[in-house]
Parts: structure tokens; sequence; C-alpha cells
């Protein structure tokens, strides 16, 4: 397992489940189906909206209306720990 570190909370993902939700091209199926493994959506459950929409909004690549929207910050919010984990 390895850990994605953000400002608010951390994931931790498998190396497999991690390389999955990030390649090349869409990952947006790959993410939701993630989003379905337990371990990774009970972590994702867990987390606060405003703690995830804050955390996002440091990014800078997501506006304000984009920003509310708790279901698609969970999917951006993994995506980015994939990524995290398999560029470490």
């Amino acid at each position: 397992m390895a850990t994605a570190h953000f400002n608010r909370f951390e994931l931790w993902l498998s190396s497999a489940d991690a390389s999955a939700g990030s390649h090349s091209g869409s990952c947006d199926a790959d993410i939701a189906e993630l989003r379905r493994v337990p371990y990774i959506e009970e972590q994702l459950n867990a987390l606060a909206p405003q703690s995830v929409a804050e955390e996002l909004r440091e990014y800078g690549a997501w506006d304000a209306d984009e920003l509310a929207d708790h279901d698609s910050n969970l999917d951006r919010v993994l995506w980015i720990a994939c990524g995290n984990i398999t560029e470490a």
C-alpha cells in the first residue's frame, strides 16, 4: 500500500489500484470503478465535503460551481491520489 498525502487528509491505495486510476487517456471509467472498491469507498466516505473542496481549490483547476459537487470532487481527489502514488 502507498499513501497519497494531501494537506487535509491522506488516502492509501494499492499500487495496482493507483495504476488503474492514473494512465494516459481518460481515467473516468477507471476512477468510477475504483470508487466501488470497499477500502477506497470507506476512505472517501469519511472525507468531509468542505475539506475536499478546500483541498481541490488550492489546485486552481476548478471553479466554485464545480467544487460544489462533492461526488465529482471525490472523483477528482481519487484521480489525484492515483497520480501522486504512481509518479512517486
